[in-house]
Formats: C-alpha cells, structure tokens, sequence
C-alpha cells in the first residue's frame, strides 16, 4: 500500500491507517517535542492533534495535481 492509499483511508478516519500515519510520523513528532533537552508533552500532544487534523483536512487529488501534474 502507498502512502496516498494510507492517507485517503486516513481520511476516512480508519483507525488502523491513521496509527500508521502516526507511527510514521512519531520520531519527527518526538524530535520537535524536545526543547532545551526536555520532552515537552504538551507540545507532543498539540502536534499529534494537529497532524490528525491535517490528514483529515487533506486534499490529496489536488495536491498530486498540482505537484505531479494531471494523474
């Protein structure tokens, strides 16, 4: 499975492809959490729900579109 499959599952929000999403992301997620050395779970949690938001807000014919020109 690609990940514009993943991602239009996601979508519709598949449990089991929006973990996946989030696992993907995770280490990214984690990275960025960090600040001054100190894991910031406040930060963690506002970027996991941001992510959730994006996948669901998605609009992923277009943006193939618009980056790989007409599919």
């Amino acid at each position: 499975m690609g990940f514009s499959e993943l991602l239009n599952r996601a979508k519709t929000m598949d449990d089991t492809a929006m973990v996946q999403i989030l696992e993907l992301y995770n280490p990214l997620l984690y990275k960025y959490a960090n600040v001054n050395s100190r894991f910031d779970q406040d930060l963690y949690e506002e970027f996991v729900y941001r992510l959730i938001i994006c996948v669901a807000e998605a609009r992923i014919r277009e943006w193939y579109e618009n980056w790989y020109g007409e599919v």
